[in-house]
């Protein structure tokens, strides 16, 4: 297991849709595991594998941030099924570290994909979870949290991003 490092905002690895995963080898244990730590050691509810580097339609999540095992997700190549109802939350990145916003996400969600073993896989979440499954598929789509934020907020944060990219503090 390793520690994997974090892509960031300015990253085209983020912009790209991820391809889906077709060959459930022994190989993606060990991949989920450095997520896993990784997401753990950030400390995040979730990640998905274009954060670290990765065009890969694989994710994880733990609401619980570790606190409890069993509460960890893992799934391949996830859609969303269907969705319902409206929250309004402040949301943060791993990828866009010091950074959030007020993101309107559904309140419940039912989504499917796959596990290890390439076994289908469905799932439903309401709030936090709810927003993590969205976040974490929108990072699968090649999307971040700040293109959901209002064009001033959004705007400011890639500006701010930007600069700091310039002196080399990103």
């Amino acid at each position: 297991m390793a520690l994997r490092s974090i892509v960031k905002f300015g990253s085209p690895e983020l912009d790209t849709p991820s391809v889906e995963i077709k060959d459930f080898s022994d190989d993606l244990e060990p991949l989920v595991q450095d997520m896993v730590q990784t997401m753990y050691a950030a400390p995040g509810v979730g990640l998905a594998a274009p954060q670290i580097g990765l065009n890969t339609r694989l994710m994880v999540i733990d609401i619980t941030v570790g606190e409890d095992p069993k509460q960890l997700i893992v799934m391949a190549n996830p859609v969303m099924l269907e969705k319902e109802g409206e929250q309004r939350e402040e949301e943060g990145c791993l990828s866009v570290p010091g950074y959030a916003g007020v993101v309107q996400r559904p309140e419940w969600v039912k989504v499917q994909g796959q596990d290890l073993k390439g076994n289908e896989v469905t799932m439903e979440g309401t709030g936090l979870l709810a927003r993590a499954f969205c976040h974490e598929i929108d990072h699968l789509d090649g999307k971040l949290f700040i293109e959901h934020l209002g064009m001033l907020k959004r705007d400011l944060i890639k500006r701010k991003i930007k600069k700091r990219i310039r002196q080399g503090d990103w």
